[in-house]
């Protein structure tokens, strides 16, 4: 398994600059990404697991890749990470098979601050895709010592304030 990939970028420690009880969706989308690569690396990298986060443009599709070393469930995972304020769309998901298929990846795993609607599961159902939405992120966190929060209706705020401030 090569994990050569002119995508990579170095990780940041984004958990540590976070306050106790920072509502996830309001952080910047860079941040989110390196905060979901990190609790990967926090659940899996005690099994050799890596995690490799992938810079932020041209990156295909790919927010970080996991590289399992383990000779039975091992390979390689694409993570994508979508801080979003509303239920993540199936066309989404659809992209990221498209997307583990073109990588060659074992699996491919979509995280959000949001919540997927049936369509997104119905379409992820039988192939190797994992959907984890914003509750079940939260419940990752917690195992791992981290009291981070979501409130999405405080970001759509926030984000609504942002533009029309910024117009």
């Amino acid at each position: 398994m090569s994990k050569e990939d002119d995508r990579i970028v170095e990780n940041k420690d984004v958990a540590e600059t976070l306050e106790a009880e920072a509502n996830l969706a309001s952080m910047p989308w860079e941040d989110f990404e390196h905060l979901v690569s990190q609790l990967f690396e926090w659940e899996f990298g005690k099994n050799g697991v890596e995690v490799k986060v992938t810079r932020a443009s041209r990156d295909r599709g790919v927010d970080a890749i996991m590289f399992d070393p383990d000779p039975l469930r091992g390979g390689k995972y694409v993570l994508q990470a979508k801080r979003y304020t509303r239920p993540v769309d199936v066309a989404a998901v659809r992209d990221l098979y498209g997307t583990v298929m073109n990588e060659g990846a074992n699996r491919g795993i979509i995280v959000t601050t949001s919540s997927y609607g049936p369509d997104a599961y119905e379409f992820a159902k039988d192939k190797p895709l994992s959907l984890v939405d914003g509750q079940h992120l939260i419940a990752m966190l917690r195992k791992h010592g981290r009291s981070f929060r979501i409130n999405l209706a405080e970001a759509r705020k926030a984000m609504e304030a942002e533009a029309r401030s910024a117009s």
